[in-house]
This record gives C-alpha cells, sequence and structure tokens, in this order.
C-alpha cells in the first residue's frame, strides 16, 4: 500500500498515542467499523438477496414501521458490541429500553447509543442511508451500565459518528479533536484517510427540509425560508433547496459544502410543539461532529448539547449545519414565537 495513503486502524493508532487512553475507545470504533462493513456488505446486495428488502409488520418503540435491514443492522451492532468487555450498557433507536450487557460477558466503563439504520426506508429506491453513534464515559460505579449513564448531555460525549452507505461507504468521526472522513476501499476492504480535518464554511449556499411540512411551521421558521429564497439574505442571492430526505445523505453533503438541515418543531398539535428527530441518537452525535468541524446544531432556541435529557427516545427539533446560518435562523425564531 501506497506509504501516503493512511488507514484507519494506522489514524487510531497515531490518535490514541497522541492523546493517551488505553485503546477502549479504539476497541469499540473497531467493532463499530466491523459492523458498518457488514450492514454494508447487505445494503449493497438489496434487491439481490431474498428477504432482506421491506418491512417486518411490527413496529418500533416510536411508532414506525420496522424494515428488515432495520432490524438486521440493528442485531449487527448489538452482537459486535456486547461481548468485547469495553462497553457497559447501550441503547438503539429500535428498542425501547436499555440494551444490557450479557452477563456472561465483562461491563466496561463506556456507553454507546446508536440509530443502526438511519433513513432505511429509502433503501427501496436506492437513496443514501447510514449509521449514527454516540459514545460516553460511564458516570456510574463498575458493573451493569444505569440509565443515568444514557442520558448525559450531548457534551459529554467522547466520540461520535456515523457511517454513510452511499456510492462508496463513509466513515466519519470525531473524539473532540476535529472531524475527519474515512472511504471504504473495497479492493482491500480497508476504511482510509480521504478528508482529514474537515470544516464546515461558516455560511453556505444550500438550505435543507422538507417544504411539504410548512403548513404545520412556526411564522418564524416560514419567513427565515422565504428569507433564504430571496435576494434579502445576506448572500445576496436565493440559496439553492437540495432536500435528500435522509438525514445523514443531508448533513453529509451541508458538512463538506456548507448549508444548513433544518427539522424544526411542528404545530400539528398547537398545545404541544414537537421536534421529530432523537436527541440521543441523531441529534447529539451529529451536533457534536459538526461543531468539531466549526459549525452549529440548535433547536432555534438552545444548544442541542446542553440539553439534558429527561427519556431515551426523546424527540427535539433539530437546526444543523453552517454556523452563521444556524444562528441566523435562531434570530427568526426567537423574535416570532407565535
Amino acid at each position: 500500500m501506497n506509504d501516503r495513503i493512511i488507514s484507519l486502524d494506522r489514524f487510531i493508532m497515531s490518535e490514541q498515542s497522541r492523546y493517551g487512553g488505553r485503546g477502549d475507545f479504539s476497541a469499540i470504533l473497531s467493532q463499530i467499523v466491523f459492523a458498518a462493513k457488514v450492514v454494508a456488505a447487505q445494503v449493497s446486495h438489496a434487491g439481490l438477496i431474498e428477504d432482506i428488502l421491506g418491512r417486518t409488520g411490527q413496529k418500533n418503540v416510536q411508532g414506525e414501521e420496522v424494515q428488515k435491514l432495520d432490524e438486521y443492522a440493528n442485531k449487527v451492532f448489538i452482537n459486535a458490541l456486547n461481548y468485547i468487555g469495553k462497553v457497559c450498557v447501550m441503547a438503539s433507536e429500535e428498542e425501547p429500553d436499555m440494551i444490557v450487557i450479557p452477563p456472561e460477558h465483562p461491563k466496561g466503563d463506556y456507553v454507546v447509543m446508536f440509530d443502526p439504520l438511519d433513513g432505511s426506508t429509502n433503501i427501496d429506491v436506492n437513496v443514501s442511508i447510514g449509521t449514527i453513534f454516540g459514545i460516553y464515559k460511564r458516570v456510574t460505579g463498575g458493573g451493569d451500565g444505569k440509565l443515568e449513564d444514557c442520558l448525559q448531555t450531548g457534551s459529554k460525549l467522547f466520540g461520535a459518528g456515523y457511517i454513510i452507505y452511499s456510492s462508496s461507504v463513509n466513515l466519519v468521526y470525531t473524539t473532540g479533536n476535529g472531524v475527519n472522513v474515512f472511504s471504504l476501499d473495497p479492493s482491500v476492504g480497508e476504511f482510509v484517510l480521504s478528508n482529514p480535518n474537515v470544516r464546515i464554511p461558516a455560511r453556505g449556499k444550500i438550505y435543507s427540509t422538507n417544504e411539504g411540512n410548512q403548513p404545520y411551521w412556526k411564522k418564524g421558521t416560514r419567513e427565515y425560508i422565504d428569507y433564504l429564497k430571496s435576494e434579502r439574505n445576506t448572500l445576496g442571492a436565493p440559496y439553492s433547496s437540495r432536500y435528500i430526505g435522509s438525514l445523514v445523505a443531508d448533513f453529509h453533503r451541508n458538512l463538506l459544502k456548507g448549508g444548513i438541515f433544518l427539522y424544526p418543531e411542528d404545530t400539528k398539535d398547537p398545545k404541544k410543539p414537537t421536534g421529530k428527530l432523537r436527541l440521543l441518537y441523531e441529534a447529539n452525535p451529529l451536533a457534536f461532529v459538526v461543531e468539531q468541524a466549526g459549525g452549529w446544531a440548535s433547536t432555534g432556541y438552545e444548544r442541542i448539547l446542553d440539553i439534558t435529557p429527561a427519556k431515551l427516545h426523546q424527540r427535539v427539533p433539530l437546526i444543523i449545519g453552517s454556523k452563521d446560518d444556524v444562528l441566523e435562523y435562531e434570530e427568526f425564531a426567537k423574535k416570532n414565537l407565535s
């Protein structure tokens, strides 16, 4: 291999020696990478393998139809992490409760939260999907992890990232020392560094949102989108609309090119405005990544990473991307709360 090509394993070892540590995080990340390769193989064969596409007929804790690939990916990530002795507890978007490490396996000092297959409803139409993960250090003593280990603010994340399954398979992760992108080289079966030290532009030219929800948006959100479409905005030219409908895909594009992704609160129930995305499995990990790249993540009113979770499957609005764009959205949201 070309000595200028940096493999993920080499990069992890370099980070470990530079910033210290016992290698526990490296072991966890290695297992996440292994699980991602297994899932990527199934995704690449979708449509060719019998009984891998479509719904299971079950609903998850969110009340959503479970895709067969959701169930498969969830099992793969659990089985990859539950025996290595580095993890004390896990939680998944697909599971109603915490995932307890089996009693026959040793317990470690880390907590792993994950969305095993974000955007899985798009697999039938060959749209990019992904896995999102966040890793915390436990706050309780030894033995089995507890709920308070899971319900930590995003600012306490030890590491976070995502894998995007697309024309190429990319791993994006940070341990709080910058953001790096690795691409899976299928010829050797290894992830190699493709975009080191990613920095998101302070302002973008792209907005990403489901404008079909506009009737349910608050006035501030409607005014902001109208502002982006006009020549009155800071750029002096309309922003381009780019919306895939797969969170990891929309986020990944904006991370590299700049822009803002919006899934704001809606008012379908006027007495209880809500967000849709999950704080622990989606919003927190991506917020940690974007801030390490120089961006920002907000509910429209507060920093995502400052929110204290009240429950495992808490939902929040998510406004994320280029920092100047997100802060500008907050001005619209806060000045007009009706």
